[in-house]
């Protein structure tokens, strides 16, 4: 036999052991470097475009929430919703409406991307321990492991983005008549820095965390557990082809919010309250007018919860949930459709179960 037989017999020999091992690794579910890499990208993409999308659409709900939060009890401006939407357009016009938004994206897009994203590896991980555990290669997430691996998603990417979220509540409480104005979040960010120190962009960072354990924990474990019985009891004819309609899945996705806002809502109360500590402008910037002065001093979480309560009573923890309640129904539902949705665009493959 010619050399140049033997090199082409060898080069065909090369060529099928590799296909061979390619359609091992297919079979197996491992997917190469490249497409691993490029399917990360696509869910990163999607749970950014869900975040965003989701967190515009409610803007104005947003704003007046962390308003109502911190705003001085001796010079109330407003109580309600609609009210307190009336005063923001009256003063501050349609631009007031959205004012911090655009650091709110910049801080939720990230965020959502990888708190979509940590959710979907941390399944796969604690399924596979499970599997192991319990000796059932067919065991699937129960509510609580879905639990656990939203609390864990939701403190990956509440401390990946934590001083944008403290910055961004900053921008949003500043009003026109404010004697001090932050211009931007590069702006914000550099006078914090620079006037308490980079310890002060974590202010509250305890309190997030705590809060951020049951209400992203329970937002996916409610919103997956309902759509896992939805398919498997088809009640109400709401389940066609195997699949749920979007107005199910939104269903689903308020259900969730409410849920988990609900009880994790105090401590977000308190988390928007110690961010506003050592902003000596602070008092006068949650009165709307400049003129009231009132201290904001907390040694930490519980001297927060303490004084709010002893000051303001208890409802003070639930300030602003009427605008929240409204503003998460179809926020949460949003996010979770249009990141399904993206996915199926891209063809993103993220299985847990498999």
């Amino acid at each position: 036999m010619a050399p140049e037989d033997v090199k082409t017999s060898e080069s065909a020999v090369s060529t099928i052991v590799n296909l061979a091992e390619e359609a091992k690794l297919a079979r197996e579910g491992v997917k190469a470097p490249g497409t691993a890499l490029l399917n990360i990208c696509k869910s990163l993409f999607a749970g950014g475009v869900a975040g965003g999308v989701s967190r515009t659409a409610v803007a104005p709900l947003e704003r007046l929430k962390i308003l109502l939060q911190v705003q001085n009890p001796h010079s109330i401006k407003y109580n309600g919703t609609i009210q307190g939407l009336k005063y923001i357009w009256r003063t501050e016009g349609l631009r007031g409406m959205f004012k911090g938004n655009g650091t709110n994206c910049a801080r939720i897009v990230p965020n959502s991307a990888v708190k979509f994203f940590s959710y979907e590896e941390a399944s796969k991980g604690i399924l596979w321990f499970y599997r192991r555990q319990t000796g059932n290669d067919d065991a699937q997430l129960t509510p609580l492991l879905r639990l656990g691996a939203g609390a864990c998603a939701g403190i990956i990417a509440m401390s990946a983005t934590y001083p944008m979220d403290m910055v961004r509540g900053r921008l949003t409480v500043q009003t026109d008549k404010s004697p001090r104005q932050y211009r931007g979040i590069a702006h914000a960010l550099s006078t914090v820095l620079k006037e308490e120190g980079p310890r002060a962009l974590y202010k509250g960072w305890l309190p997030s965390v705590i809060g951020v354990i049951p209400y992203v924990g329970l937002n996916f474990a409610v919103y997956e557990s309902l759509k896992d019985w939805l398919l498997k009891t088809k009640p109400f004819g709401l389940v066609e082809e195997n699949e749920l309609g979007v107005a199910t899945r939104l269903a689903c996705g308020a259900a969730a919010g409410t849920f988990g806002q609900t009880v994790a809502y105090p401590l977000d109360v308190i988390r928007r309250r110690m961010q506003m500590v050592g902003w000596k402008d602070a008092a006068s910037v949650v009165t709307g007018d400049g003129r009231g002065k009132t201290a904001l001093e907390y040694t930490g979480m519980i001297d927060a919860f303490r004084k709010t309560v002893r000051h303001e009573g208890f409802g003070a923890l639930y300030k602003g949930l009427v605008p929240n309640s409204v503003k998460v129904v179809p926020s949460i539902a949003i996010a979770f459709v249009t990141y399904e949705m993206v996915k199926d665009v891209l063809r993103v493959e993220t299985r847990i179960s498999d």
